[in-house]
């Protein structure tokens, strides 16, 4: 292969590369949609229990607890949410089918939702899990977002 050529695949390579980089993605909030089954009906249906369980969930990602709001249905299940600097938590339980719907979702590099997922699992006696993960507000990893240190591909 020719010096000629050689620096002509070098330069397609280099504008391949750059491309890729403006492509690759960054979120402001990472979401965790999560179906808890197998849960304990007592614990689902327990709405002090509830509340306990996703403070210490909200805490245990990292986050900053501001709020927090949790209704006992008649006759059975709980839904609430735990609001967080970062974003929020919210629950939805069917004490009579075993079974819990949660969201957490979080903004911020430093908030980790695994672990609170990993809470709530102990903390409801779940037997099975599903998770959801999507990333929301996804922009360029090239564009500047305020609150998040601007990364240059070199």
């Amino acid at each position: 292969m020719s010096n000629a050529s050689q620096k002509g695949l070098a330069l397609s390579l280099i504008t391949i590369l750059r491309r890729f980089s403006e492509l690759e993605m960054r979120s402001l909030g990472h979401q965790l949609m999560v179906e808890y089954h197998g849960c304990s009906p007592e614990m689902l249906n327990d709405v002090e229990h509830v509340r306990r369980s996703m403070v210490k969930a909200a805490l245990a990602t990292g986050a900053t607890v501001v709020g927090e709001l949790f209704h006992h249905f008649s006759p059975h299940g709980v839904s609430g949410v735990v609001v967080i600097a970062e974003s929020h938590l919210a629950i939805h339980t069917w004490p009579e089918y075993g079974y819990a719907a949660v969201d957490l979702f979080t903004c911020g590099d430093e908030i980790d939702p695994y672990r609170g997922f990993a809470v709530l699992k102990d903390a409801l006696g779940a037997e099975r899990t599903e998770v959801e993960e999507i990333f929301r507000g996804r922009f360029p990893a090239n564009m500047r977002l305020a609150h998040k240190p601007l990364v240059v591909a070199v």
